[in-house]
């Protein structure tokens, strides 16, 4: 096992995204029939892809050489037909101290994985394991998911909202960037529910005075000239 990767408390993907527009580059959006096992459990780490190829040695072979705090993304396929992973495996990636798990397929022994706790995100879960004779060959180190392709040069952020995917040497400023974003927008729900509409607090009916006169001009551009939040 290789040495322990750095975790990053993730923010939510939502600002991950805000960030990656704001920096001008690409946060891909894996496909958004992934979602959560359990609702609430946010995922974030290094990405530990693998092509599933019918058998338990290719994910057994990835656990032993993954780091703790990545995230096994596993490319079944998007079938819908056989689950690929069930307790004994995200049992053994948890005791493995990995983050948790992508699976472009289905999962099985639901109730169980909710016991373990392990962030799991999938298509959803089928009762059936895999129902193919395995192929012989060595483990793929890489996986797509419905054409969008994920590499050990990659980082997963997800959450209820869906899984992102960025290169893992941009995370820091994305990260950095995203909290801020995040500061923002906590800060402005809370002037809110205390009694300051979002309306009052971007100066709404002066932009729109102002707009009257100018009618190419946007809300953003408003706000950045006056030095107030942007995160609307």
């Amino acid at each position: 096992m290789h040495a322990a990767a750095a975790s990053v408390s993730a923010p939510p993907t939502a600002a991950v995204a805000d960030a990656a527009m704001r920096l001008g580059f690409d946060a891909r959006l894996a496909p958004v029939a992934l979602r959560p096992l359990v609702a609430g459990v946010p995922l974030s780490g290094r990405a530990r892809p693998v092509t599933h190829l019918g058998s338990v040695d290719v994910l057994l072979e990835t656990i032993d050489d993954a780091s703790p705090g990545e995230v096994m993304v596993i490319d079944n396929g998007g079938r819908l037909d056989e689950a690929c992973v069930g307790d004994l495996m995200v049992l053994e990636a948890e005791r493995a101290g990995l983050a948790g798990l992508v699976i472009w397929g289905l999962h099985r022994d639901s109730s169980q994985l909710r016991e373990i706790g392990l962030p799991v995100f999938s298509l959803g879960a089928c009762p059936y394991g895999p129902r193919r004779v395995p192929p012989a060959g060595r483990r793929m180190p890489s996986a797509v998911l419905d054409g969008v392709a994920v590499t050990e040069a990659d980082h997963v952020f997800a959450d209820d909202d869906g899984v992102l995917l960025v290169a893992a040497d941009r995370v820091g400023e994305l990260v950095e960037l995203a909290r801020a974003i995040q500061l923002t927008e906590t800060a402005q729900a809370e002037q809110m529910r205390d009694g300051t509409s979002l309306r009052e607090q971007l100066d709404f009916s002066g932009y729109r005075a102002r707009q009257a006169a100018e009618p190419e001009l946007t809300l953003r551009r408003y706000l950045q000239e006056r030095g107030g939040a942007i995160e609307v």
